[in-house]
This record gives structure tokens, C-alpha cells and sequence, in this order.
């Protein structure tokens, strides 16, 4: 076994070691069972409450969650939008950075409240302290903990017994945030400081190259940001290149933490879902469906990369990895695993740049994030949208069999499937048809850099970005064009909101069901059969839906590359 493939399977046994007990500790939690930190964070738990007036032990039903998911997303846009408008009077301005344009404040604070993280700005450029801190990294953990509170509202009404209740969204925000990501985020916070990444207060610095002229070097409190940034799988960069940038990302060490930051949550996510049902077989086979398609793209994308260019390998006259727009103390491997872990996870961030990789790799990028980023996903999205494939595959094995379809015991009905397909077809929605009207404006379509299929892939990875609420982009696409900021605007606002209200209603109508016990003629979900069905319908759903527009992008390129012709 090469040492590349060796670090990659030690990352991924050392990723299940930590998701374990993170996924024991989650479940207790959300079931407001005692935990270790319960004796010094209870206190603070219940001053939170008192001072919001909040019942933490009032459940609601999926309709008062889904307004309360709604109106603190609202209201957190609207605090996010007015500080990046005003942040040239606001304090923490070392630069003295003005205010963001309209259209730039509207997609980054939509970004940002939806867990995308997308950027159509340089940090270091156009960001104060105070919009990097009280702005982005407060958005950084509260809309991770949406995401965690809808997770364990999904969950709950799968394995409620008929009372109808979904648990309380107040309470749930409040324990994510207290009980897991500030705990994980201050422990990764100190450990990326001791590996270099900087954490200051303190405006820019001047230094002098090795030539003799003057280099302004941006600072700021980068270790904070990118703890929570990668934990939450929120992925936006402090500074514009992001996790490639030395300040962010130094070494090896560092970068190998912050991709296992990326996958811990949603991967422990899958132990706790098996808990909180009440059988950790159910959990098992989520994860079990979700980990064969993580490798299967991740192993496709690290062939792809340490292949290389055939046609540099004519000139050079020997064959090499594809080292283009990656930062050489990661080379190929460690950036594959990244860009893989990134798109899978719903994270965004990148240490280096996707614009550069093989076209397969484009591909396998493309497809974690098509499919709804249900390949883990974000903190608790990639479980409630995987939960959306499982409503869908038990429907498709019902009709195969010819039986009403089930799940932990409860039936799947017309109102269940409905709601599953409302919010599926949000994502071709959001990626087919906004990216679509965006190249019908000129002046959107002189955003794109490249002619051919690499350009259409640029388009469809960016509108894929922003509605699979990923980040990421393809560094070629001029993301700060009003047209676009404004549609990817819109289709980040379509991807979160038009899956976490259906998904909600979906267990809302479980939630009144009272499960029934197990017969002959049930179909068991926690078994091989049942994990490959899973895979099956992720994989026809996706492809039936994105084939066409894949086929004259990514893979069209790569046809074209191995004809010799590249763009």
C-alpha cells in the first residue's frame, strides 16, 4: 500500500474513532440527558432561557418549528445584512474598509444565514473584524445549529409514537450550540493557533520581499473563524484564496484537523440517529450508504489527480500528478481528499483551487453536490436529506413488491412521498433553471472564463454551490456580477428552506403515527439489501435529473481531453 493510500485510510478510521463518542454524546443531548459538560454549561443553559423567555419543555408541532427555523433565519439576515452595510462606521476597522455594495451584502448575508458560505468577495479586502467576528462567525454557528435542530426534529418525528410533537426549536439551537460546536470549535481553535494560524486583533503588516519591495500582509482573528467554519460545514474563508492561504491553512497537521473538522458532525450524526430511534442498526445503514459513496467518489477523484494531464505527459515525456492550482506542501492526495470531503459535506472550503482538477474530478464534485450534499452533508442537512432518499427508496420497494411501504414501522403515504418530491425538485429547480437564466444575461455570461464544456461546468458548478448550500466554486467564474449574486442569492434561499419545510412536514406526519410492530412482509431498512436500494435511488434520481447537462460538461471535457483538445 503507497503512504498516500495510507494516510487516506488512517484519516478515515481515525474520522469513525472521533464520530463515535461525538455521535453518543449528540444523541444524549438532544434527548436532554445528562453529559459531561452538563454540571458547567446547565447554568448557562437555563440563563439563556429566562432571559429569551424561552419553554425549552413546551414541544411544537412541525409547523411552529418551521416558523421558528424561519423567523431567527430571517432576523439574523436582516442584523448580518445591516453590518456589512454599515461595518466602515462600526468599530474592530483597522483598514478602514467601507461599506459592501447592496447586491454583495444581500448574497453574502443570505450565504452566510443559510449555512453556504458563499463568497463573491476577498475577506481580507472587504471585511472589517467586526463583520468577520459579530457578521460571519456568529452566522457561522447559529446557522450550523439550525441545521442540528432540524436534524433532531426530523429525527424525532421518525421515531415519535403519535404524539405529534417535533421537540422545541429554541431549546434545540441552544443545546447544538452550547453542548457541540462551541466545546469542539474553542479545542480546534486552539490546536489550528498551535499550528500557526493566525488569531490577532491587529490590523495588516508590511514586510519586505526578497526583491526589496513592500508586501501588505492582512491579519485577523482567522483560528476562531475557521474552527466554526469547518466544524459547521460552513466552509467561508477568512481570507479570499481560503484554506490554501499559509495564514489559514500552514501545514499539514492543520490541514488534515480541518478535514476531519469537515465530516465529524455529520458523520457522528448517523450514531445518533440510530440512538434517538431506538436501533443503531437504522444509523448503520445510513452511514454504511453514505461512507460506499464518499469512497467511491473519493477514490475516483485521487486516481483522476495522481493520473494527471495526458497532454502534459506528451510534452514532458513522462507521467505525474496533476499538480495545478494546488499548494505543494498538500500535493494531489491531500487535495483530493479535500475537494472530495468539501463537496460531499456541504462545506465550501477549499485548499485548492476546483477549477484545476481533472474533469472527472470536476464530475465527482458536481454529483456530491447535485444529489442535495447527502453524501454526509452539512451538520444535520445531510442526514434530514438522506432521510428524503429513504422516504423515496421505501415508496420505490413498496411498488416493487407490491406492499404499502414502511418505515420504522410507520406507513409512507401519498402525503409523505409528496412532501419527499417537493423537496427534491428544489435542487433541479435551483441549479438547472437559475443557472440557466443566468447565462440568457450577457452580462452574466461574460462571468464565465472559459469557452466549451468548461465553461458550462463553471455555470453549473456555481448554481450547484450556492442550491446545495455548499460555498465552493470554480475559480474561474466571476462571482461578484450583480446578476449573479442576486440569482445565487435566491437558489441558496430555494435550497435550504424549500427541503428543511418539507422534510419537517414529513416527520410532522409521522409524528402522529403510532408505529407498528414488524410482520413477514416487512421490508427490513438496516440491512445490505436495503443499503444498496438506497445507494440505487440516490444514484437513478441524480442521474436521471443531471445526466444531460453533466454530459455536455464534465464529461465532455474529458472526451475532448483525451482527443487532445483542451479549454
Amino acid at each position: 500500500m503507497s503512504p498516500d493510500i495510507l494516510g487516506l485510510v488512517v484519516f478515515l478510521v481515525a474520522l469513525v474513532a472521533l464520530a463515535l463518542p461525538l455521535g453518543r454524546h449528540m444523541a444524549r443531548v438532544y434527548c436532554n440527558e445528562r453529559t459531561l459538560l452538563t454540571p458547567v454549561l446547565a447554568p448557562v443553559e437555563g440563563a439563556i432561557y429566562r432571559i429569551a423567555g424561552i419553554r425549552a419543555g413546551e414541544g411544537q408541532s412541525w409547523r411552529a418549528y418551521a416558523a421558528a427555523v424561519i423567523a431567527f433565519n430571517a432576523a439574523g439576515f436582516v442584523v448580518l445584512y445591516a453590518i456589512l452595510r454599515l461595518q466602515g462606521v462600526l468599530p474592530w476597522n483597522p483598514a478602514g474598509i467601507g461599506p459592501m455594495a447592496p447586491d454583495l451584502a444581500f448574497n453574502t448575508a443570505v450565504s452566510f444565514t443559510t449555512n453556504t458560505n458563499w463568497q463573491a468577495y476577498s475577506g481580507e479586502a472587504q471585511l472589517s473584524h467586526f463583520s468577520q467576528m459579530v457578521g460571519l462567525t456568529v452566522q457561522n454557528f447559529v446557522s450550523a445549529g439550525t441545521g442540528m435542530a432540524v436534524a433532531a426534529a426530523v429525527i424525532r418525528g421518525f421515531a415519535c409514537r403519535g404524539d405529534g410533537r417535533l421537540g422545541n426549536f429554541w431549546a434545540d439551537l441552544t443545546r447544538s450550540v452550547l453542548y457541540v460546536l462551541l466545546p469542539l470549535s474553542i479545542v480546534v481553535a486552539l490546536i489550528l493557533a498551535g499550528q500557526g494560524v493566525v488569531q490577532t486583533l491587529s490590523g495588516p503588516v508590511t514586510a519586505a520581499t526578497l526583491e526589496g519591495a513592500e508586501q501588505v500582509i492582512a491579519r485577523g482573528p482567522a483560528a476562531s473563524q475557521v474552527a466554526i467554519k469547518q466544524l459547521g460545514t460552513n466552509g467561508g474563508g477568512f481570507f479570499g484564496v481560503n484554506s490554501a492561504h499559509p495564514l489559514e491553512n500552514p501545514t499539514v497537521v492543520s490541514n488534515m484537523v480541518q478535514a476531519l473538522c469537515i465530516l465529524l458532525i455529520p458523520v457522528a450524526f448517523c450514531v445518533t440517529y440510530g440512538r434517538m430511534v431506538g436501533d443503531r442498526r437504522q444509523g448503520a445503514a445510513l452511514f454504511a450508504a453514505m461512507g460506499i459513496l464518499f469512497v467511491a467518489g473519493l477514490a475516483l477523484v485521487t486516481w483522476s489527480e495522481a493520473a494527471g494531464n495526458p497532454l502534459v505527459a506528451q510534452v514532458a515525456g513522462t507521467d505525474g500528478p496533476n499538480l495545478e492550482g494546488k499548494e505543494m506542501r498538500f500535493g494531489a492526495t491531500l487535495s483530493a481528499l479535500w475537494g472530495a470531503a468539501t463537496t460531499a459535506a456541504s462545506n465550501g472550503s477549499v485548499n485548492a483551487m476546483h477549477d484545476s482538477f481533472m474533469p472527472l474530478s470536476g464530475l465527482v464534485f458536481l454529483v456530491n453536490m447535485m444529489i442535495g450534499e447527502v453524501i454526509f452533508g452539512g451538520v444535520g442537512a445531510g442526514l434530514y436529506g438522506m432521510l428524503l432518499y429513504v422516504v423515496l427508496a421505501v415508496f420505490l420497494a413498496g411498488l416493487m413488491v407490491g406492499r404499502t411501504p414502511e418505515y420504522l414501522g410507520k406507513k409512507i403515504e401519498a402525503k409523505e412521498v409528496s412532501l419527499a418530491v417537493l423537496a427534491f425538485l428544489s435542487m433541479p429547480l435551483g441549479i438547472l433553471v437559475l443557472a440557466a437564466v443566468s447565462v440568457l444575461v450577457p452580462q452574466a455570461l461574460a462571468a464565465v472564463q472559459e469557452v466549451g464544456p468548461h465553461g458550462l461546468s463553471e455555470v453549473l458548478y456555481a448554481y450547484a454551490s450556492a442550491t446545495g448550500n455548499n460555498g465552493s466554486a470554480f475559480a474561474g467564474f466571476g462571482a461578484a456580477d450583480p446578476v449573479h449574486t442576486t440569482l445565487q442569492g435566491i437558489a441558496m434561499l430555494l435550497g435550504r428552506y424549500a427541503i428543511i419545510v418539507p422534510m419537517l412536514g414529513i416527520a410532522g406526519a409521522l409524528a402522529v403515527k403510532v408505529p407498528a410492530a414488524p410482520t413477514a412482509g416487512s421490508f427490513p431498512t438496516h440491512g445490505p439489501l436495503f443499503v444498496v436500494l438506497l445507494i440505487v435511488t440516490v444514484a437513478i434520481l441524480g442521474g436521471l435529473t443531471f445526466f444531460p447537462a453533466l454530459a455536455l460538461g464534465p464529461l465532455a471535457e474529458q472526451v475532448s481531453l483525451s482527443a487532445g483538445t483542451t479549454f
